[in-house]
């Protein structure tokens, strides 16, 4: 038996290992310089350790292991932005969960329905995924034998750790997924002499073999799906340089080690190019995730986790927040006791408040770097059938996914987002062109025309479209992209989505019709430019034309091309002719009949009353088309406040954190931050809430609650928003500062619009200094309490403002 396996102790892989198996991997140079799981150079390794004291990072942390059947709402997330797991930290069966984030079932899906939309289903349109379990099994650590049990997430160093007691000895272990290593890595060590014995398995989770190398000393699986789909695959080794490391036919064994060192890889072959159907056919992702596991088992586990740290402290520590201080008797507490005492006491928890921030950033680290965007689930799964098959939804999800981001010193990981809608476009645009205008669909241009691209409610990644056609979604993801613009003055961004823009303005030249208003004021009656046939997100009729909804998102949308070309010197009389249509624009009224800015083309409530999307509201959140100030209308303004006041504060996560985020536009700070609270609260039973492991909890059903992760963005952003509001020109610092922040407290790092980052403290709800640096912006005002200063800077200056007040 002795040809099945292979013992060592203290080897790792040599460079030739690496190497015979690097040749045959395949790689592939992505669109725009999106990678796809790609060989890659060996990653530089800090000379001095990064590591911080416990004292000064910020940890979630809790007092039992997560269960099997409770992984998504108690796992602690770990990601490199491409690869990520939930972990479950039971002392006797480490267990993660692992996906890749274009690890995705299904195809184009490219023809429609009996209705004119398309299919929406799980075996053509496709579904996100697991890639793999890993399980680690240790049995003489059972957990009715441990104590002084305790597992955390420290976010700012990115690492899962766990520790206990057995038998006199304490046993520690560490997680993390190293974007540098392209891995995550699982170190077990001990203090006190003691030893690990058990086995390390991996499995896929759609009916893969693994198959082991006891020459090289890994296991691995490698498949594909049927019909063309795409191939994928994981391996795994291990290494100690103590006791005994075996491969046992699929499985590593391990016996008499004083420490141990786990290293999982794996992905697909999935390219972000049209052309090649999002496939790379030379891409063997089996013998790439080997390649990557004996690569980066050559180190040691100090070094990959240095090298780790380093790598996500560059991304964490590009802002700071602090809103004040929480009592020791808060501090003393685990998070899930945490939680629902900040519930039921309803005490003020600033350090807590300020931490659910930093794990939204957290997220956004692990789930947003170099591959496909976060969707409804962001990176992390606990089986093969999330709702809604875990796909990109076109109307708030992936939007909201990504309105912390630039606020919270994060736009890189924008670049997910970008690159995606640069690889869909394509095939969108081929889409648009063939089915649009089929007579069955009921959204369909009365017109007759079609151009550029559009969208139907929920996109995958083979650049295709599910459920009902949805016109203005097109409008929705260009504002967002060019929002991001707006951020960065990055002029080559702009001119790489430039196309994407055009495309969006085409679809609408060729969708708008005209009709006649008359104003009641004056009873002038003149032509306007309205929506055809639609929806307004997600209620009431389906053939409304000229719903607010997709009014202020075209509005919006020729505003943002118009300056695009430009800022570009490209396409400019095309600019100026948007500009005209964008005059000639219906935008909404008030209702005479319930004072709420009009959903529809009526005076009449034509949906719910208390729905969850504000579709109606988007001119005042993400647009500023309707703000607070002399700029428009007071009746307008207070219709708005009149509408989303009847919307309610109480809903799931998602609308919560979109009706804070309005509700700080009005600088209302109080049900502002009331809404953030409420998101705060413990989900029990499947209720709306945070979960033990702060992923943000939706209720579908009675007593079944999904996770979907856009509220724990979308909370964060309006966290933001809440302290700091811009547009191109203008700046505004506190407009919705709560009670319970205003003693005391500092922003750092904020990105505001047109091109600068802002650092600010205050003391008993007045600012006491702000910096404003120029990341490509040349001019704002800046303003607090009435007091306005004009700030001139040149790229890369800066000034700090003092007095305020």
């Amino acid at each position: 038996m002795d040809d099945q396996h292979t013992a060592s102790s203290a080897r790792r892989p040599s460079r030739r290992d690496i190497l015979s198996l690097a040749t045959a991997a395949g790689t592939f140079t992505a669109l725009g310089g999106l990678p796809a799981f790609a060989a890659s150079a060996p990653p530089r390794r800090p000379a001095a350790s990064p590591m911080l004291s416990a004292s000064t990072t910020t940890r979630f942390w809790y007092q039992a292991p997560a269960g099997d059947t409770t992984m998504i709402e108690q796992g602690l997330p770990v990601g490199n932005g491409r690869l990520g797991a939930l972990t479950g930290n039971d002392p006797a069966r480490e267990l993660l969960l692992i996906t890749d984030a274009t690890m995705w079932t299904g195809g184009l899906n490219g023809e429609l329905d009996a209705d004119g939309q398309f299919p929406y289903a799980r075996e053509n349109f496709g579904s996100f995924t697991l890639l793999a379990r890993l399980t680690v099994e240790i049995p003489d650590h059972d957990l009715s034998a441990v104590s002084d049990y305790r597992r955390d997430l420290d976010i700012s160093q990115g690492v899962v750790s766990s520790s206990y007691r057995v038998g006199g000895v304490t046993y520690e272990r560490q997680i993390f997924a190293s974007h540098p290593d392209d891995a995550i890595v699982l170190h077990f060590s001990q203090r006190g002499g003691g030893r690990y014995t058990g086995t390390v398995s991996l499995a896929g989770t759609h009916n893969e073999t693994t198959t082991a190398d006891p020459r090289h000393g890994y296991a691995s699986f490698g498949a594909a799906f049927p019909d063309g789909g795409l191939r994928y695959g994981a391996a795994v080794t291990a290494h100690s340089a103590t006791g005994t490391v075996r491969v046992d036919g699929s499985a590593i064994s391990f016996s008499g080690c004083r420490e141990l060192t786990v290293v999982v890889s794996g992905g697909t072959n999935y390219a972000p190019d049209e052309t090649a159907g999002y496939r790379d056919p030379a891409l063997d992702p089996q013998r790439l995730a080997r390649t990557k596991v004996l690569a980066a088992a050559r180190h040691s586990a100090t070094s990959l986790l240095h090298t780790h740290v380093a790598d996500h402290r560059k991304l964490y520590e590009q802002f700071a927040l602090t809103l004040g201080e929480s009592s020791s008797y808060q501090r003393g507490l685990d998070t899930w006791e945490r939680l629902r005492a900040r519930y039921t006491d309803g005490e003020a928890d600033p350090e807590l408040e300020a931490a659910y921030l930093q794990f939204g950033r957290y997220l956004m680290i692990a789930g947003s770097r170099d591959s496909l965007p976060l969707n409804l689930q962001g990176l992390w799964l606990d089986g093969n059938d999330p709702d809604w098959m875990g796909d990109y939804h076109t109307d708030i999800n992936i939007q909201m996914n990504y309105w912390m981001a630039d606020r919270a010193g994060l736009s890189g990981s924008f670049d997910a987002y970008a690159e995606y809608c640069l690889a869909q476009f394509p095939s969108w645009t081929k889409l648009t062109r063939d089915l649009f205008q089929d007579p069955r669909n009921r959204f369909r241009n009365s017109t007759g025309k079609v151009a550029g691209w559009a969208v139907a409610f929920s996109t995958n990644v083979h650049g295709g479209s599910g459920w009902w056609w949805h016109p203005a979604g097109n409008a929705w993801l260009a504002n967002t992209l060019f929002e991001h613009y707006e951020y960065t003055q990055d002029k080559a961004y702009l001119a790489r989505i430039h196309p994407l823009l055009k495309g969006a303005v085409e679809f609408w030249e060729a969708r708008l019709i005209t009709t006649t208003v008359t104003d009641p004021a004056t009873g002038e009656s003149r032509e306007v430019l309205i929506d055809d046939s639609d929806w307004s997100p997600e209620h009431g009729p389906q053939d409304a034309k000229g719903m607010t909804y997709a009014q202020e998102l075209v509005w919006a949308l020729f505003a943002n091309y118009r300056t695009a070309c430009t800022v570009l010197g490209r396409d400019t009389a095309h600019g100026r002719t948007v500009d005209a249509l964008r005059e000639r624009l219906y935008l909404p009224r008030v209702s005479p009949t319930s004072g709420w800015l009009e959903e529809w083309m009526s005076p009449d409530n034509l949906g719910e009353t208390t729905h969850r999307h504000l579709s109606p509201l988007i001119g005042l959140f993400p647009g500023d088309r309707v703000r607070p100030d002399e700029s428009t209308p007071k009746e307008i303004v207070d219709g708005a406040t009149a509408l989303l006041t009847a919307r309610g504060m109480d809903s799931f996560g998602w609308a919560n954190a979109w009706r804070s985020l309005c509700w700080a536009r009005l600088k209302n700070a109080d049900k502002a931050y009331e809404l953030v609270v409420r998101n705060l609260r413990p989900s029990v039973g499947g209720t709306n809430g945070s979960a033990m492991n702060l992923f943000d909890i939706y209720e579908v059903e009675k007593g079944r609650g999904i996770f979907q992760i856009e509220s724990n963005f979308g909370t964060a952003a309006a966290m933001v928003e809440m302290l700091v509001y811009s547009r191109p020109g203008h700046v505004e610092l506190l407009p919705a500062l709560p009670g319970a922040w205003a003693r005391a407290g500092a922003i750092a790092g904020v990105g505001v619009r047109g091109g600068f980052v802002v650092d600010l403290s205050w003391r008993a709800g007045k600012v006491t200094e702000a910096r404003l640096r120029s990341v490509g912006g040349r001019t704002t005002t800046v303003s607090f309490g009435g007091t306005t200063r004009k700030i001139s800077l040149k790229p890369g200056g800066s000034v700090t403002l003092r007095d305020l007040a």
